[in-house]
This record gives C-alpha cells, sequence and structure tokens, in this order.
C-alpha cells in the first residue's frame, strides 16, 4: 500500500510506531499488512528522495530498506547511504535492511558507518521479517 504524501504527517502525528518502508526495486511481496499486524502504521515511499525527506519531518520507530549496490556513485555505494545518513539524527529508529547475498560484502562499508538493527538477505520468509522487525524492551 502506498501512503499519499498529504497523508504521510497525519498518520506521523496520530501513531506510536511508524515503519518506513522504501521499496526501490523490490521484487518482492508487499508486506504491509504483516507490518500492520506487528502495530506499526505504514509510509511506503519509492524514491530515496522521499524516504529522506519524510525523515526530515516525522519521527519513525523502524526503517526498512533495501540495499541495492549502484556503481555510478563514485563516493558511496548505494543511495542507502543518504538515507542513513537522514536516520542518524533520529533517536529512537531501528532500522532493517533487505539485501542480496551477491552483495553482502558491499554492504559491510555501510554497516561499518552507520547503525543497522537487523539485515535479511532474499530469499526470505515472512517469518523471518517478523523476528527482524520485532523490537525487544
Amino acid at each position: 500500500m502506498l501512503i499519499p504524501s498529504e497523508t504521510m504527517d497525519f498518520l506521523s502525528m496520530n501513531s506510536d510506531k511508524i515503519l518506513l518502508a522504501v521499496v526501490e526495486q523490490g521484487g518482492y511481496p508487499d508486506f504491509t499488512a504483516l507490518y500492520q499486524s506487528m502495530g506499526y502504521e505504514v509510509v511506503t515511499v519509492k524514491t530515496p528522495r522521499k524516504a529522506i525527506s519524510y525523515l526530515k519531518k516525522n519521527q519513525v520507530t523502524m526503517l526498512v530498506a533495501e540495499f541495492n549496490f549502484q556503481t555510478d556513485f563514485r563516493d558511496r555505494t548505494s543511495s542507502l547511504e543518504s538515507i542513513m545518513a537522514g536516520v542518524q539524527n533520529q533517536q529512537a529508529i531501528n532500522v532493517v535492511i533487505l539485501l542480496d547475498k551477491a552483495n553482502i560484502e558491499r554492504f559491510e562499508r555501510v554497516r561499518s558507518r552507520f547503525s543497522i538493527y537487523n539485515t535479511l538477505t532474499f530469499p526470505f520468509d515472512e517469518e523471518q521479517l517478523k523476528k527482524a522487525i520485532k523490537i525487544i524492551n
């Protein structure tokens, strides 16, 4: 489910648990219903730019994003690094990254620079995702 941008600010004012899903390439099932069953209000964006904009204006509990290696960047490995830079000024955000097994080594550069709560490599099932996004108090 894609949340229209005019609804995004409304959601952030009325929910304690917001999950921002950044689905750049996709190719996997829509997990919105799973996220909602775990008590999250879900905001889905399709570009890193929209994710960064949303993070500047809203406090998010959980961020689920893809790591997509991009060779055309000179100083970064992916647009995920730009999103993560925006997350750093948020206090209680947990980040779950979805990535292809072929990119694990490339992802380590990102992991070494930013706080990542959990990672999942494709393919994974709903139960694994559920465990990855569960916050233990």
